[in-house]
């Protein structure tokens, strides 16, 4: 079977992806030079009583919660549509700014309804491909043919801006389907104003083999991120210093900068170079680069004179930066990594939390096969058997996020004593805190919304809407 594409997008009650939910889900299929195949999905889920969205989302997406529960599908009803219409052997998942939002939103959802995170992207010849750092490169490197839009004298890379400028039919703006048919309209745009970079980027972003076989040459290398610049739209050129000891990563040094500047600090000094308290702080020109985050990287030879111009950054400056880098790259990358294991030490410390929710674990532990085993058998049990035929994880959140399984997913068939422990849970949830609590927070903000002189007659609906779901699954049994 030939390679697909399968753009797809969501909207979310949040920017969370471990404690916010997708409300909506949309995607096409088409081939990789856009062409449609088969109909879109464009699906509602259902809201679970024991989440509140963020009503700043609501007023952008103008979904109410009462619209999923009307005519949304359970979390458990989505996945075994996804995984039968959508999950097809050598898709490449598609969307804008993905693998940092839509994607962990995917991994969440399926560590939460007993599915493997992580295989729906990478098993069978699958993979994904974000083309928010294909447009960032596209603008820097080769942006002819394309009209981009400014914003406030700055670069703007948002779909809803490029689409407008370049005439781009985008009606209803932060509609998951929407957003999907403009994607593929200005993917189409790209590849047919640049069709060597646009599929020069296909093939090395969606292959972890072709990420590492460029950056692992070790010579200076083309760079596009969200980290960068926007002066020099977000591009640089970059050399590696030392594969990451932890990760499918490595460490490398932006030959913007001169390594004298940086050569001499002590391990201390880099520290706190590298992550400043105060980011208005100049930060160490050091970054990771994940083989598996679908970096936008390319060949120095991309590089002409006038991508030159537009990055700022010339060969002969590369060339002096690079040489008097590989002089002093093995003693400065050992100091640099003393420097991240105390740089992870205080990131452990900071975020580790025994009393975090379970929901939002995914990422404590790999599931053995066993459970896996388990986890498929509990999708095809019965759902008013799960919890008494169900075996016992090795993994404990596994044992803990079953009731919390079958309560969103299956409510009616919860036993008189299933149903009050998820009261108790979600009593917990939603009023614990008093004065700090999920619910008066929530309250507070429609308060505040309210008082907004932008709020307009549509955002008052939803305000109103807001304000009846969450008077709607407040506990009414104290514990």
């Amino acid at each position: 079977m030939s390679k697909t594409l399968y753009f797809y997008d969501l909207e979310t009650t949040g920017l969370s992806s471990s404690e916010s939910r997708i409300m909506q889900f949309a995607g096409q299929r088409t081939s990789l030079d856009m062409k449609l195949i088969g109909e879109p999905q464009n699906i509602l889920i259902k809201l679970a009583p024991d989440i509140l969205p963020d009503p700043r989302a609501i007023m952008v997406t103008g979904i109410t919660p009462q619209q999923t529960i009307t005519d949304g599908v359970t979390e458990a009803e989505f996945l075994k549509i996804f995984h039968k219409e959508i999950v097809e052997r050598d898709t490449i998942f598609v969307g804008y700014n993905s693998v940092r939002f839509d994607d962990e939103f995917i991994r969440y959802l399926h560590y939460r309804n007993f599915y493997d995170a992580y295989e729906w992207q990478w098993r069978d010849g699958r993979g994904k491909w974000d083309l928010l750092d294909v447009v960032r490169m596209t603008r820097a490197l080769r942006p002819d043919g394309i009209k981009w839009p400014i914003v406030d004298s700055k670069p703007s890379n948002r779909l809803e801006e490029l689409t407008k400028a370049n005439g781009i039919s985008h009606t209803g703006a932060h509609d998951a389907l929407a957003d999907v048919i403009a994607l593929i309209d200005l993917a189409k745009l790209i590849n047919e104003s640049q069709p060597k970079l646009f599929s020069y980027l296909l093939n090395i972003m969606t292959s972890k083999k072709n990420i590492e076989s460029l950056i692992n040459n070790d010579i200076p290398f083309v760079y596009t991120s969200g980290k960068f610049d926007s002066e020099y739209e977000k591009t640089t050129v970059v050399s590696k210093l030392v594969s990451h000891p932890k990760r499918q990563a490595v460490l490398v040094f932006d030959l913007r900068y001169n390594i004298d500047n940086y050569v001499n600090l002590s391990v201390e000094e880099l520290v706190k170079a590298w992550r400043p308290e105060d980011r208005d702080q100049p930060r160490l020109p050091i970054k990771d680069i994940l083989f598996n985050r679908c970096p936008a990287i390319a060949p120095l030879s991309v590089l002409d004179e006038d991508s030159e111009k537009r990055i700022g950054l010339n060969k002969n400056q590369i060339e002096t930066n690079y040489k008097k880098l590989e002089k002093v790259k093995i003693n400065f990358s050992k100091k640099l990594l003393e420097a991240l294991v105390i740089l992870d030490a205080t990131q452990e410390a900071k975020y580790s939390n025994s009393n975090k929710l379970v929901d939002a674990q995914l990422y404590d532990g790999f599931f053995g096969d066993g459970d896996k085993r388990k986890m498929e058998k509990v999708r095809n049990t019965n759902p008013s058997d799960l919890v008494e035929n169900s075996s016992t994880f090795s993994d404990k959140r596994l044992n803990k996020l079953l009731p919390l399984y079958k309560a969103r997913n299956y409510p009616k068939l919860l036993t008189s004593e299933e149903i009050a422990v998820w009261d108790k849970y979600r009593t917990e949830q939603l009023l614990g805190g008093n004065e700090f609590s999920k619910m008066k927070i929530y309250f507070d903000q429609l308060v505040e919304l309210g008082k907004s002189p932008d709020t307009n007659k549509d955002k008052s609906f939803l305000i109103d809407e807001l304000k009846l779901y969450g008077e709607s699954i407040i506990p009414t049994t104290e514990y």
